[in-house]
């Protein structure tokens, strides 16, 4: 079976990859298309060319939106302690890169700590 033809709101990668930056916005939801229609930063148009240019990416920029030209790259983004890397696939068009990284661990409790109060220092013995 083959692969469906990736469209988003009726637009092809290809017609995507062609708009500027304010035909783009008319097509993403309201917060994304506010801050294209005002601009983006030096930064995140830095951020831009150096994905245009090939080159390898470590980003601190979590709010940067998802653009057409950033699809199919590996990109690794900041997450507190480190960078994890992210592959931006297609239906990743629209979103923020901090999105897909997450900064929090999964809470895991152990046996009470010193200092805890005698009522919650007995556990079962089961």
């Amino acid at each position: 079976m083959a692969k469906k033809e990736f469209t988003y709101r009726g637009k092809t990668l290809e017609e995507l990859k062609q708009m500027s930056l304010k035909q783009l916005a008319e097509y993403l939801p309201a917060r994304q298309r506010r801050t294209l229609l005002r601009g983006l930063s030096d930064v995140q148009k830095k951020l831009l060319e150096d994905i245009k240019n090939g080159k390898e990416i470590k980003t601190h920029l979590r709010d940067m939106i998802i653009l057409p030209e950033m699809i199919g790259k590996m990109i690794k983004v900041h997450r507190g302690n480190g960078f994890e890397i992210v592959r931006i696939e297609d239906d990743m068009l629209g979103h923020y890169l901090g999105e897909f990284v997450l900064t929090r661990k999964k809470v895991s409790h152990s046996a009470p700590g010193i200092g805890a109060t005698r009522s919650s220092a007995s556990l079962s013995v089961r």
